[in-house]
């Protein structure tokens, strides 16, 4: 008996020594779906900057500048006194804004917000990332509107009950202080 149940066990170990064999995909990918949403984002963004280029040639009054992270923008209070100082990496800044569509129907306003004071690239990752990127072009006291297509607002998700997927946003900003770290 007890050689009959090592032969069975010899014999379960060796038939159980077989080579891994690796398993193939059940589908295959031809990368369409990717292609298709590279075709989508692209049209998307020609779609907002055109909006936003509408936009300003129609307020014929005010100078927009392109910035090079991809949003226009104009000064409605600049700095007079000639100070240099904008806001660096670990800055405290304190500033407060607000968010409308560029028809003019506030989204959020300064009131609901109230002052916002946030560390430069390191603090309060909640701000979208043309807030970010407008706060270090900035210097204190100065007063900014800034044209965002909606990869630098709040994108594909919105905002909710508040603002839609894929809105262009017009944005108020104003710097009141820079606490250099």
């Amino acid at each position: 008996m007890n050689r009959l149940l090592i032969y069975l066990i010899v014999l379960v170990a060796f038939s159980s020594c077989k080579e891994l064999e690796a398993r193939k995909p059940v589908t295959r990918s031809s990368g369409s779906y990717n292609q298709e949403s590279i075709v989508r984002n692209k049209d998307l963004v020609s779609s907002e900057e055109m909006q936003i280029q509408s936009y300003i040639a129609k307020d014929t009054l005010n100078t927009y500048l392109a910035s090079n992270d991809g949003f226009w923008y104009r000064y409605v209070t600049k700095d007079s006194l000639g100070v240099t100082i904008t806001p660096q990496i670990g800055d405290l800044t304190q500033f407060t804004y607000n968010l409308k569509t560029l028809s003019g129907r506030t989204l959020v306003s300064k009131q609901e917000i109230g002052n916002v004071i946030t560390q430069i690239d390191q603090s309060n990752q909640e701000l979208i990332s043309g807030i970010r990127d407008g706060l270090k072009i900035m210097k204190e006291g100065e007063t900014v509107i800034f044209l965002f297509p909606s990869y630098k607002g709040y994108g594909y998700y919105g905002l909710e009950n508040k603002i839609a997927s894929n809105s262009v946003l017009a944005c108020e900003l104003t710097l009141y202080k820079i606490k250099q770290q």
